[in-house]
């Protein structure tokens, strides 16, 4: 399958990454298909630098984002435009968060057998 994912790039303590096309199976930073943009976390406020008609291309021909990869898209605009033009295509939105945390059952020890 090919995702469309963040590489991280930078020095030590200062990341940046590139928005790549990559097969899921290589690893982060590993071997990519294409660059399609870049994105600084710690800027002020955040720059995402995207271009707009290679993710289109590679999200019509089927690749998927990242969840991380997915909210920039957002920002930008770039899924809006591609859901518009192209209502039959499925991109899957990024999962949700559970915070569901499984209780115990405590039992309770007050009870005194005569």
């Amino acid at each position: 399958m090919v995702k469309i994912r963040l590489r991280r790039v930078g020095a030590k303590n200062r990341p940046m990454y590139r928005v790549v096309v990559t097969d899921s199976r290589s690893p982060r930073d590993g071997a990519f298909i294409e660059v399609i943009g870049n994105y600084n976390s710690l800027s002020d406020p955040e720059t995402i630098n995207i271009n707009e008609e290679k993710a289109i291309l590679w999200l019509e021909k089927g690749a998927q984002p990242t969840d991380t990869v997915f909210r920039l898209l957002s920002k930008t605009g770039i899924i809006g435009k591609f859901q518009e033009t192209h209502p039959s295509y499925k991109i899957k939105p990024p999962k949700q968060k559970t915070s569901q945390k499984k209780k115990r059952k405590s039992k309770s020890s007050t009870e005194v057998k005569s």
